[in-house]
């Protein structure tokens, strides 16, 4: 529940108050657009109707004042909008000379725009409260100008704005009841589309906490082609890889146990022999010890391995980096451990060039590591053809070493993992299923590549590219 909480408070802040923001502030901008559009039409009306009962007045301002008040009180008498609006003939001491109200219309108004008007004998709106009832109106003063420019009153016309204030606050409620309706149905819609991630997520946690629980390869259903279904794929592969990865290390560790039991057995074997025999042949006893020291060898051959491989793993794998001559190097490998295959039958044939192969950098015991790995691979698993063949050669700026065995080669299915940790595949030969990672790493560090490949004709050819001629 705290994730479902968790999310849907994400989903408040992050998504739903901004559309409650949008809706306040469409709602506003509705409400004062209304506001503005009433407002701006009733003063143009005011003002046109104001500036046409002036000009028609103007013919009256010639007129002496007795006549020109007489005539005050018969355009307001007649004024045929009167249920409406109020027209008002003020004069210059702010007093109401006749109203189309009556005499007593109401008392004399007191907003600005009155003396406004006069003294800058412009027409001059207002809009707010009646100083007098509180009630709010809309007013327009337009100047009444005698024939020597002197302004001898103001033409004033009054409306109430209590209808047109009742009407922007339906038009506002409108809009909020609007604003409500989708903010709901947002609100609603995020329930179906919060489900919809919930879900999912929900038993991706729970395949992902079978897994860390140790069920490995257990699969999700993946139910939708979107960021979901790619978590969901993510965590299948992931767990696959896992199961994987959980059975390569059960098969090493009996892998392991099995390679370091037989060596064992026999250095046990044959010593207790040599200790109890109270006489042996010099020649058995020379086997005997030729076979402990042998198995002694093998044994901390392994040992090696997987302590370079613990290095490799946490990170203190590194690499003492001088110029050297690869050529050489490689060479005196080969022609070192050819004659250790002469005596299991194997030939290795050093497949000689004209290259000019450049000093380059590098760690050599590393990549004399690397060489008698890959041969010794070659004679484990393809030393029933008889033979191995090495090379080097200089390729593009790249130093390149092939060593190909004429065994039955390696399944197709199987040379994608043949370089992973633990990895044996099919093979039923000797080995911790680590060799070959340690020495891509090895490869890997100098900046090269180590690819393994089925040739042509049969067996396995390994390439190995080390940069020539530039700083690791």
């Amino acid at each position: 529940m705290k994730k479902i909480a968790g999310i849907q408070k994400r989903w408040i802040v992050n998504n739903l108050s901004i559309v409650i923001l949008l809706v306040i502030v469409c709602i506003v901008v509705v409400s004062l657009s209304f506001t503005t559009y009433y407002y701006s039409s009733m003063q143009s009306g005011l003002e046109s109707k104001a500036k046409t009962t002036t000009d028609f007045f103007s013919n009256y301002i010639g007129q002496s004042y007795g006549e020109y008040y007489q005539s005050c009180i018969l355009v307001a008498q007649t004024f045929e909008e009167k249920d409406t609006l109020e027209l008002q003939f003020i004069n210059l001491s702010g007093r109401i000379v006749a109203s189309s109200y009556g005499q007593w219309g109401g008392g004399d108004p007191q907003t600005p725009e009155i003396q406004e008007a006069i003294t800058t004998k412009e027409m001059r709106p207002y809009v707010g409260k009646n100083p007098s009832t509180g009630e709010r109106i809309m007013a327009v003063s337009s100047p009444m100008i005698y024939t020597n420019g002197e302004v001898i009153g103001v033409l004033r016309f009054v409306t109430s704005l209590k209808n047109v204030d009742r009407q922007l606050m339906v038009i506002t409620g409108l809009a909020v009841l609007v604003g409500l309706v989708f903010i709901g149905l947002i609100m609603y819609s995020s329930k179906f589309f919060i489900r919809s991630i919930i879900g999912p997520v929900a038993e991706i946690t729970a395949t992902a906490k079978r897994i860390a629980a140790g069920s490995y390869g257990v699969q999700i259903q993946k139910k939708f082609d979107d960021e979901i279904g790619e978590l969901a794929d993510t965590i299948n592969d992931m767990s696959v890889k896992i199961g994987q990865a959980e059975k390569m290390q059960s098969e090493f560790v009996s892998s392991v146990s099995h390679e370091l039991r037989t060596p064992l057995t026999a250095i046990s074997g044959w010593g207790e022999t040599l200790l109890s025999a109270e006489t042996m042949d010099p020649v058995e006893t020379r086997r005997g010890m030729l076979i402990i020291l042998s198995e002694t060898r093998r044994l901390t051959s392994m040992v090696e391995e997987l302590l370079e491989f613990t290095r490799m793993q946490d990170g203190r794998f590194t690499l003492n980096v001088q110029p050297a001559d690869l050529r050489a190097e490689f060479e005196d490998t080969v022609f070192m451990y050819g004659s250790r295959l002469k005596q299991e039958g194997i030939t290795l044939d050093y497949l000689e060039n004209d290259d000019e192969i450049p000093e380059i950098p590098c760690d050599v015991a590393r990549l004399r590591q690397v060489f008698l790995n890959i041969l010794d691979n070659a004679a484990k698993h393809g030393g029933q053809g008889q033979r191995i063949t090495a090379s080097i050669s200089y390729e593009d700026g790249f130093v390149v070493i092939r060593i190909r065995d004429f065994g039955p080669g390696i399944p197709e299915d199987e040379l994608p993992h043949v370089k992973m940790k633990f990895y044996k595949g099919s093979s039923t030969a000797r080995g911790s299923g680590i060799g070959l990672a340690v020495c891509e790493e090895i490869v890997t560090m100098h900046g090269g590549s180590l690819t393994l490949e089925n040739a042509d004709g049969g067996g396995t050819l390994v390439t190995v590219r080390i940069p020539g001629g530039e700083a690791v």
